[in-house]
Formats: structure tokens, sequence, C-alpha cells
């Protein structure tokens, strides 16, 4: 195996990312191999920074973010309120995450609309233990058009949506991620939903022109939000009632292409950073071990980029050591064991440069001790466009 590599590593700086890569993407992918690290957030903080995408988006609940948004664009909200309330999966208490939102805020002071950044989250309202009730989306999209078309227009009242919707708890019962049966996604009330969800996204539809005649095209992107998100939600809640052996399969591949939709609603808007786990962003099919088996499905980078070709581009990030979590020193056969003899703390790869100085023979695929931390797979250095490498997370 070729080892000398080290003409293919750069300093971690914005510019030396973008000569990597083919062309200014419209959607820059900035992957993580674990979760919950301040120094990888403070990282991708810096490099959001210097490279001049006015729009963020993290994997985060796409709903919530939308009080983070109003938060850095037009200052609503306490700062203490908005990370509460504005971020999923406990990523709210991260420090980077914080400082992320304090200095958005701080950049948009002042600055008119066409230059503030911009914050979105494109994960669904999903949690490993369950996904929400429908009907913050369900109700937000009926609103947005019951004040704005002709009442008989509409598939039902407000009244009707609340009816069959019933108790949110109904829908959030932690229980129904692993005993199918206590899902009420399959019940006739869902059904009915599923139905009136898409007769109000094809209304929604129907009534573009108008809609963007009368109102503006931030509420019009908030009202498909809405649809998309309503609709997701519903077919999501479906397939947490099945009993087949590919229940789990469906789920995970139904929570990815709701973040490519959300994503590819991002690029149509400008350009954006992305940053979220690399399982969510890369181009080969994602697998995970899971309580009944493997699974196996297409990611959200997958499936964007296989719309948006050159205008998307994947930057994995991979690290040496997290010695808190019990990650030492990598085997020198890895990818991560080569790149962790370069005596630079943290370096960016030309990831294309790096298979072909490494000849047909790949490195050896390294196995972590602990489970939060998912190795790079020899597989995307021809996967990626360059590779960010972290050498020890404090």
């Amino acid at each position: 195996m070729a080892t000398d590599i080290k003409d293919t590593a750069h300093a971690v700086e914005a510019a030396a990312v973008i000569r990597l890569l083919p062309a200014r993407p419209r959607l820059l992918a900035l992957g993580e191999p674990t979760h919950g690290e301040d120094a990888l957030l403070a990282l991708r903080n810096e490099l959001f920074q210097e490279l001049g995408y006015r729009t963020i988006a993290i994997e985060s609940d796409c709903l919530k973010g939308l009080v983070v948004d109003d938060h850095v664009t037009s200052g609503t909200g306490t700062l203490d309120d908005t990370m509460e309330r504005g971020f999923s999966h406990g990523w709210g208490t991260f420090a980077a995450n914080r400082e992320l939102v304090r200095w958005m805020r701080a950049y948009n002071d002042g600055r008119p609309e066409s230059e503030r950044l911009r914050f979105t989250g494109f994960d669904g309202p999903l949690e490993i233990t369950g996904a929400a009730s429908p009907r913050q989306a369900l109700t937000a999209l009926h609103n947005y058009l019951s004040d704005r078309v002709d009442a008989d227009l509409l598939p039902c009242t407000g009244e009707t949506l609340d009816r069959l919707l019933g108790a949110d708890d109904r829908w959030t019962d932690p229980a129904a991620m692993m005993d199918p049966a206590h899902s009420v996604g399959q019940s006739a009330e869902a059904r009915q939903l599923r139905l009136l969800a898409d007769d109000l996204v094809a209304l929604l539809d129907a009534q573009t022109p108008h809609l963007l005649a009368t109102t503006s095209q931030d509420d019009w992107d908030r009202a498909r939000l809405y649809g998309r998100t309503a609709t997701g939600l519903l077919r999501y809640h479906h397939w947490m009632a099945d009993t087949s052996p590919a229940r789990m399969t469906r789920l995970c591949a139904l929570r990815d292409v709701m973040m490519a939709h959300n994503l590819l609603a991002v690029a149509a808007r400008g350009p954006a950073l992305v940053h979220a786990h690399n399982s969510h962003l890369q181009r080969e099919k994602s697998t995970m071990q899971m309580w009944q088996g493997p699974v196996e499905w297409w990611s959200a980078g997958a499936l964007v980029s296989a719309q948006l070709g050159e205008e998307y581009a994947f930057v994995a990030t991979a690290l040496g050591t997290i010695r808190h979590q019990g990650v030492d020193a990598p085997p020198a056969d890895t990818v991560e064991g080569l790149l962790y003899a370069f005596p630079e703390d943290r370096c960016v790869i030309d990831a294309p440069r790096l298979a072909t100085a490494l000849g047909d023979t790949p490195p050896a695929p390294r196995v972590s001790p602990w489970f939060g931390y998912s190795p790079l797979d020899p597989a995307q250095l021809a996967d990626s466009e360059a590779i960010v490498f972290v050498k020890d997370v404090p």
C-alpha cells in the first residue's frame, strides 16, 4: 500500500475546501462521524463563517428550526428560549450550537433582509424513540390556506382535523417504536388524515399563483414545509404500525426521504452549508445494526446528489481519537491510522487523490469500540470530494 500521501493534505480553511471541489456547489454537505462533540461543531461554525454561504442547514427538527430562523433573522425571542425550543435531539444544549445562533443574530443585526443569514433544520420531527404528532404541520397548513382561499375549496374544517387527530400522546407513544401494535398510524382516522393532507397539499399547489401574489415568499415556503412534513409524518406513522420484516428499513428510508425533500427546498432557495452525520450525507447506501438485524437504505445525500449532480458536494469528517469515549489511536493500516501519522492536528484531505495514491488495495476498515463513533469506510474515499481529519477530540 502506498503511504506517500502527505501531499494530499491541506490546512483546514474554507479556501482549501473549495479548491478541492470541481465547482462551488449549491449544497456543500459537511458530515460528522459522531454527534455531540463541541470541537466538531466549532469547526463547522468556523467553516460557515468563512465559506460565504448565507444558509446553514443542520440535522434538527425542521419545524423547531423555524424558531431559530425567526430569532437570527429578526430577533424574535431570547437566545435562551431559542436554544430550548428551536432544536431537537438535545442539540440546543451544546455550547457551539449556542455560539452559532448568537453569532448569526449578531451578524444579521441591522443588515437588509437580502443579506441576512438563514437557519434551517432539515430533519423531520422524529426522534429515535418515535415521531411527533402531525397536528402542528397539518393545522398550520390548514390555517394558511383557510386565511387565503375560498372556504368551499378546503377539503375539511379545522374541527374535523382536530377530531381525527385526537390526543397527541396517541401519536407519540414511545412504545410504538418497538411494538407496531402501539401505533395509531394505520387506524381509520390516520387513513382519513392522509387523504386530507394530500388534498391540502394539492390545493396549495393549485393556488400557487394566487398565494404568491397575496403572501410573502417566506410564508409560502413555510406552507410548503408544513405540507411536506404533514404528509411525511403520516406516512412514517403508517409504517410504524407495519408488522413486516421490512419495517425498520422503511422507517430509516422515510426519514432520509424527508431530509432530502427539505434539502432540495433549501437548494431551491439558494446555496447552503449542510451539516449532519456522515451517514445521512454520503452518496453510498447507509447501514445500521438494529435490534432485529441490519438495515440498509439510500441516504438523504444519495437522494439529493442524484438530482443535483455536481451542485451537491460531500465532505466527510473522520477522527483519530475520542479518548473520553474509549476511542484510542487508530490502527496504522486504516485510513484514520494513515492520517493520524501526519503531524498536523487537523487537515483537509483531497479524497480522490488519496484513493489514487493508495492504489488497488484498500486500507483495512477500522472498528470502533464505542457505538457512537462511525469510522470512515474506505469506500468513502471515492464517495466524497474531501475528508476533514481531526487528530484528537479533547
